[in-house]
């Protein structure tokens, strides 16, 4: 698949995150642009509305296993075709644009040198998403353990993965020993996760996901900003520069929906409460400064 492909494609499914990757150096950019999108095909799966239950589940665990045979030196080649098994009307255009895509993006990782880093984190995605498939729908709450360990698999693996890409190809905007950013990376995009759920609590509920109990929420609200204050540790060792821009944009959209979430009065009314365009091309404007200027606290100042 070419760039202006890959391009093309995250432009379409990247929303948010897409502001995020072009910030990035071209180094960092492609590899963690390709993964997204591969993670984002495996969601549309998941999610797929019209799909049984069953024939996501099977299809996710087809894919998975072809993940384990490429990590194990085995060649996917011609094991891709799952997507072929998809049914008219079971995906929209755009839904059947992306998964169409999933084999050409796979050809793409197979010349980087941060293949098999990439293939472990989407294959600790899938591992999150099929958990929550065979989970779900269930009048039983997660308990504390299944919360942490989803947030981890699906969004902690992202910050961990994240910062052994930047020692690999920014190792100088790194301030603190691997042994120490990785913790801090993964708490980082654990919080992230953790207020995405508090986010849609209402939307899952109606789909038979339920999270958390209500008498859990203030607990949660406060583990959230454990999470995000160590993320903003995180950012605090990072050196100025485009990397540190990159990776405090999550970060500065997350607190202003934590405030948001926190000033409603009525859990309903966390249905659909996202940041407006505006909101965050405010954000992204007040964050340009990180790329000549460390985060506030940073050591480097």
């Amino acid at each position: 698949m070419e760039d202006r492909e890959i391009r093309y494609l995250l432009r379409a499914h990247a929303r948010t995150f897409a502001l995020t990757l072009a910030i990035l150096p071209r180094s960092l950019r492609e590899p963690l642009g390709v993964v997204y999108l591969l993670a984002r095909a495996s969601d549309t799966i998941a999610d797929g509305g019209k799909i049984s239950r069953e024939r996501r589940v099977a299809l996710l665990e087809q894919l998975l296993g072809n993940l384990e045979l490429a990590l194990a030196g085995g060649s996917p080649k011609g094991r891709w075709e799952w997507v072929s098994v998809m049914m008219p009307g079971e995906l929209d255009e755009s839904q059947a644009e992306l998964i169409a895509a999933v084999a050409p993006l796979i050809n793409a990782l197979e010349i980087s040198s941060d293949r098999d880093e990439l293939l472990k984190l989407w294959r600790l995605i899938l591992e999150g998403q099929l958990f929550d498939l065979r989970r779900f729908p269930s009048d039983e709450p997660l308990n504390r353990e299944e919360l942490e360990r989803y947030c981890f698999l699906v969004a902690g693996s992202v910050g961990e993965c994240w910062t052994r890409l930047i020692s690999v190809h920014a190792p100088d905007r790194l301030m603190l020993p691997m042994a120490e950013m990785i913790p801090l990376g993964i708490a980082y995009g654990k919080g992230l996760q953790l207020l995405n759920i508090l986010r849609d609590r209402a939307e899952d509920r109606s789909l038979g996901r339920i999270y958390a109990r209500d008498e859990e929420l203030p607990g949660l609200f406060e583990l959230v900003e454990e999470w995000l204050a160590q993320g903003e540790r995180y950012l605090a060792h990072l050196r100025p520069g485009r990397v540190l821009f990159a990776t405090a944009l999550p970060l500065d959209l997350a607190w202003s929906t934590l405030a948001k979430l926190k000033d409603s009065k009525l859990h309903s009314s966390w249905r659909g409460l996202k940041l407006n365009r505006w909101e965050v091309y405010a954000l992204l404007l007040r964050g340009m400064n990180s790329l000549c200027l460390p985060r506030r606290g940073n050591p480097a100042s």
